[in-house]
């Protein structure tokens, strides 16, 4: 056998069997990172047990889709002269029902996230939310390098590779998790 080979087999071997110790906590890392971020935003709307925080509604109103200086490529639903919306507009309606399911959504699948249970549904969701937030709110480079990015990258690895063996998912044997030594 020669040395080249030795180091070959020794590095394959030491880094399969680190690897097999260390892809679990890194999908639980991969888990608990985007839920922090949007569990943090989540509590944010709510002032205790089932009392939302109106002044998101506002927020929503007027900083995400109407605000005094509209953003290029973004969602605009109020008027675009006034940036105001029409007495009675039903995008009202429409905007407080958002606010109101990004508030549970928030709180939700985090929560899910963090106990690895639904997993893959659960990044699903917050990916969804992260290309709507990057795509209808904030559709500038600046803001998908950071912080959007991050938030795709660890979520889309946790829907492609699943929730790892430290999750309900696993415990539950709704998802299958094989990493050889």
């Amino acid at each position: 056998m020669t040395v080249i080979r030795c180091l070959k087999d020794g590095h394959s071997k030491f880094f399969s069997r680190l690897g097999f110790w260390l892809a679990p906590l890194a999908l639980l890392g991969l888990r608990l990172v985007p839920a922090q971020v949007f569990m943090s935003s989540g509590l944010t709307k709510w002032n205790g047990w089932f009392d939302f925080n109106e002044q998101k509604i506002d927020l929503f109103l007027y900083e995400f889709f109407c605000p005094e200086e509209p953003r290029a490529g973004a969602l605009l639903l109020c008027d675009p002269q006034t940036l105001d919306y029409p007495p009675g507009s039903a995008m009202v309606t429409f905007v407080e029902i958002l606010t109101l399911s990004a508030g549970i959504l928030e709180i939700l699948l985090p929560v899910l996230l963090i106990l690895g249970l639904f997993s893959r549904f659960s990044a699903l969701g917050l990916l969804g939310m992260t290309l709507f937030i990057q795509f209808a709110v904030y559709p500038s480079w600046e803001h998908w390098w950071n912080p959007a990015v991050w938030w795709f990258v660890t979520l889309f690895a946790v829907l492609s590779m699943g929730p790892g063996k430290y999750s309900l998912d696993y415990w539950l044997k709704l998802e299958n998790y094989k990493l050889t030594q």
